[in-house]
């Protein structure tokens, strides 16, 4: 799927030179370009138009979360039909272990970490190895800190389909070895439930989830259901 912006706004005063100058650039394999502009000037909307018409996988990054959200919520209104994520820290608080000599005290480890801004950087790793090209990510600089090996993510990624051999017991194992747990009370994130024939799911990086059902060792039907409601 390509780029397309949607906006009811158009390039106007100096912004087609500059999306026909940022354009070339880039085509020209320039590794570095700088737009300048007063705050209110329209160099979000110029480097929307930029993406639209380069079609490259695109990298916005910013200094802090405050404006990694606004960027974010910027693209996500001009590419509502394309994949736009959102990645930065999942920490709310962060307190390093520490040991103070002077006064021999020593300070515990404490963290609190948001649960929908995790959910959604594990939306954005999950676009990324989807192997599609309409991606923007919307990053703060934790993206420059390794979430682990690529390889180790795509082999986890477990693919079925409608018809296929597999046995219940055979899924149940991929799941486990992805890193889901079985529950059988609370469905949470990255959690499954077993029902007869029925293996439930709740995705880590969405708001839904899927019921594989199977007959005998073959998977009968695949559908989506809503995790809150199951």
């Amino acid at each position: 799927m390509s780029f397309k912006l949607q906006s009811s706004f158009v390039p106007t005063g100096d912004q087609p030179e500059a999306i026909e100058l940022l354009t070339q650039g880039l085509m020209a394999g320039e590794k570095a370009q700088v737009l300048l502009g007063v705050t209110g000037s329209g160099k979000t909307f110029t480097m929307a138009n930029v993406i639209e018409r380069v079609q490259k996988p695109t990298l916005v990054l910013t200094h802090n979360k405050t404006l990694t959200a606004q960027l974010y919520s910027e693209f996500l209104s001009f590419f509502p039909d394309n994949a736009v994520e959102y990645f930065v820290s999942y920490y709310d608080y962060y307190q390093p272990e520490a040991y103070m000599s002077v006064s021999d005290t020593y300070i515990e480890k404490d963290l609190s970490i948001n649960e929908e801004v995790d959910k959604l950087r594990l939306r954005a790793t999950s676009s990324l190895l989807s192997g599609r090209r309409d991606i923007i990510i919307v990053a703060s600089v934790s993206c420059i800190y390794g979430m682990g090996n690529p390889e180790d993510y795509k082999s986890g990624i477990i693919r079925i389909e409608r018809g296929q051999t597999i046995s219940r017991n055979s899924f149940l194992y991929l799941l486990v070895e992805s890193l889901y747990s079985r529950t059988e009370v609370k469905f949470d994130r990255a959690t499954f439930r077993v029902r007869g024939d029925t293996v439930d799911i709740n995705l880590p990086y969405v708001d839904y989830g899927y019921r594989i059902t199977f007959f005998g060792d073959e998977i009968e039907d695949i559908i989506r259901i809503e995790t809150e409601s199951g």
